[in-house]
């Protein structure tokens, strides 16, 4: 794994820098969803995290590594919502100014959530207009220091830290699942995975709607789609980064995907049996067992349940539908 963007030797150190204001967050069992899968199910909710999802780990561990004058200049990021709020929330830790590009329709509670820790929004249409120009644009005339959703090691390294503390407390697993969007998360516990548990099989999962990165594996180059139409918002992605890539080719076992329809049966299970509140990008990974994608009888698998972030009207109509 030398030649790749981001190393295990990476990831503990970020696990060093977040362990003083990270969350670690829980690992939660289900014996109806053992019952359900045929297996030994983990799952580490990262919708408990500091704000609402496993984004603040990569936020944090980029911009507390930035020097002095870099941080009076500030940070620029682009999300759709839960990079937004992270980078927003280590920035003010930190106090780094922030500003943060995200799109006009991005989940209400999520913008109101960025803007709440000091972070000033602009705007975009996801469909229409281009976020990474937008950003570069106010990178270039402000000198802020321009913080990528996903295609930063340093990004990477720290969205790994999640699959080193679930590796960390349930020791060796057979399975690990993860949802994949741009790929930092994946690439990044895919890295801390391998070092700990050599032998387990590593996969992603994204929506049906939105399947680049599986095309992507597929076809050994990386593949562009048009912003897919799925309510997993996280994963509205249209390409892999060209440092996620190479990781996720190197280590992966597979990507699977789910339908809309299956993250809300997942959303509602969560709802139901665990009392857990999770967005639609959250579930992606536990949606897949639940639906069948995997084959994992007798197995023992960890789940990373990314995110928590979703406006409580939005969640009760789609798991009441």
């Amino acid at each position: 794994m030398t030649d790749l963007a981001i190393t295990f030797d990476d990831v503990t150190a970020a696990a060093r820098r977040l362990e003083p204001v990270a969350h670690r967050t829980p690992v939660l069992r289900s014996q109806t969803f053992d019952e359900l899968v045929g297996a030994t199910v983990l799952f580490k909710m990262e919708s408990l995290q500091r704000g609402g999802a496993f984004k603040f780990r990569g936020a944090y561990n980029s911009v507390s590594q930035l020097g002095e004058q870099q941080r009076a200049r500030g940070v620029v990021a682009f999300s759709s919502g839960n990079h937004a709020q992270a980078v927003a929330f280590a920035s003010r830790l930190l106090g780094v100014p922030a500003t943060i590009v995200m799109p006009a329709d991005a989940p209400a509670s999520k913008r109101a959530a960025t803007e709440g820790y000091g972070a000033t929004v602009r705007t975009y249409d996801r469909y229409t207009e281009d976020r990474r120009a937008i950003a570069a644009q106010i990178a270039e005339q402000t000198g802020a220091h321009l913080i990528p959703p996903y295609d930063d090691p340093a990004i990477m390294a720290g969205q790994g830290t999640a699959g080193l503390e679930l590796l960390d407390e349930t020791g060796p697993l057979d399975v690990v699942v993860a949802p994949v969007g741009g790929g930092g998360l994946l690439s990044g516990v895919a890295v801390a995975t391998r070092a700990m548990s050599p032998d387990a099989e590593i996969y992603g999962v994204e929506p049906e709607a939105g399947n680049d990165a599986q095309r992507s594996l597929r076809d050994g180059a990386i593949v562009t789609i048009d912003t897919p139409q799925t309510i997993a918002d996280g994963a509205q992605t249209q390409f892999l980064g060209e440092h996620t890539f190479p990781v996720l080719q190197a280590l992966l076992s597979g990507i699977v995907t789910v339908t809309d329809q299956q993250l809300v049966d997942q959303m509602r299970f969560f709802a139901a049996r665990m009392k857990q509140v999770v967005e639609p990008t959250g579930a992606l990974a536990a949606a897949a067992l639940l639906a069948g994608k995997l084959d994992i009888a007798g197995k023992r698998v960890g789940v990373i349940v990314s995110g928590g972030n979703i406006d409580l009207n939005r969640f009760a109509a789609l798991i009441s539908d």
